[in-house]
């Protein structure tokens, strides 16, 4: 056989590919333990409140016959219902209906009347319901329901409400992964805060038109609910954009993951904010989307009442995006001057030469 056709031995064949290094082991089974490690912690941070839910410190309130209103407020007192009492059915429906109880219960001699509020607080509205009921039964009574504030009789399951939680999340993290990357850079600060603002207000208008006239899953005044929601995920993307102009996109990707692990799943949005440990569910409620779920909640269901707390709550973390924007705005052209100096002083000593 021709030299020119003859195949060269197998240990002298040479490739081009890389070579595995000695630290490439250890390298993926770091990289295997924390992607298992935050598989492990999202299941938790989404499936503990769920396992752990219930009522703690809802909200009630009793009246009826003085001795049995007080008898039962002793009963149900403790870790899962706050108690009070009120003078007549009159000032409970009022206190229902102005969000200072989730519900009650006026008791009668010839049956009780539950006074529930869905929209408000639809999983503490089932608990209040059977515990009516039960009520009712030892009496050997009848429990009549009704639902002051309830759903849209298009979805009076509030499916569409509780669907909203994660798009609203992701409404404050896309325009910010988005905007930092195709306007990197300190020259681009100010283009990547108009953008958060002009996007929150359309894409507000746009969720709100959504859940209002798609799905009927909303009631109240559009605009104001628009607005709102603009305002829930202004705080989100406003945060962002600050902590990646601050500290780059460990910044940007520490916050995703608190809203995502944290925020989210304690946002109260499906079931309201009595379902969850008490300490928990403030946390869920000071952190963006608890305290857009329950802005949401205001405007769209009970005329505003309440919005005030969640409305300033939302404009803190406004602020806070802008604090941190302004920073990195100070840093970055505390930098370019150095910079400039710099270059002019080493251009001084060029020509001295």
């Amino acid at each position: 056989m021709s030299e020119q056709y003859r195949t060269p031995p197998a240990e002298a064949v040479e490739t081009d590919a890389p070579r595995p290094g000695p630290g490439t082991p250890r390298k993926l089974a770091a990289v295997l333990l924390g992607l298992t490690a935050v598989v492990v912690l999202m299941l938790c941070a989404f499936a503990l409140p769920s396992v752990n839910g219930g009522p703690h410190e809802v909200p009630v309130g009793v009246t009826g016959p003085q001795a049995a209103a007080e008898g039962l407020r002793a009963k149900l007192d403790g870790p899962e219902w706050d108690v009070t009492v009120y003078e007549d059915t009159a000032a409970l429906t009022t206190a229902i209906q102005e969000r200072e109880v989730a519900g009650g219960l006026a008791l009668g001699t010839g049956g009780i009347d539950v006074y529930t509020a869905t929209a408000g607080a639809p999983t503490a509205t089932g608990a209040l319901t059977a515990l009516g009921n039960a009520a009712a039964d030892r009496q050997h009574v009848k429990a009549t329901v009704h639902d002051l504030v309830p759903f849209p009789g298009d979805d009076p399951r509030g499916a569409g409400l509780a669907a909203a939680g994660l798009p609203l999340v992701f409404g404050g993290i896309f325009p910010a992964v988005l905007l930092t990357r195709l306007f990197p850079g300190h020259a681009h600060l100010r283009t990547r805060f108009a953008g958060v603002v002009l996007f929150s207000l359309l894409a507000g208008a746009a969720i709100a038109g959504c859940l209002q006239y798609g799905t009927g899953s909303l009631a109240g005044s559009y605009w104001l609910t628009a607005l709102g929601l603009g305002l829930g995920m202004a705080a989100l993307a406003m945060t962002f954009i600050g902590l990646e102009a601050l500290a780059g996109f460990a910044g940007l990707g520490a916050g995703i993951a608190v809203m995502m692990l944290l925020g989210n799943p304690l946002s109260g949005l499906g079931s309201g904010p009595y379902w969850l440990p008490s300490g928990w569910s403030s946390l869920g409620q000071v952190l963006p989307p608890g305290a857009s779920g329950s802005l949401l909640r205001s405007l769209a269901f009970f005329d505003g009442t309440g919005a005030a707390v969640p409305a300033l709550t939302l404009a803190a973390w406004v602020a806070l995006g802008l604090v941190l924007l302004l920073v990195a705005d100070r840093r970055g052209g505390k930098t370019r001057h150095d910079g400039a100096a710099g270059a002019a002083e080493a251009e001084t000593h060029a020509v001295t030469a």
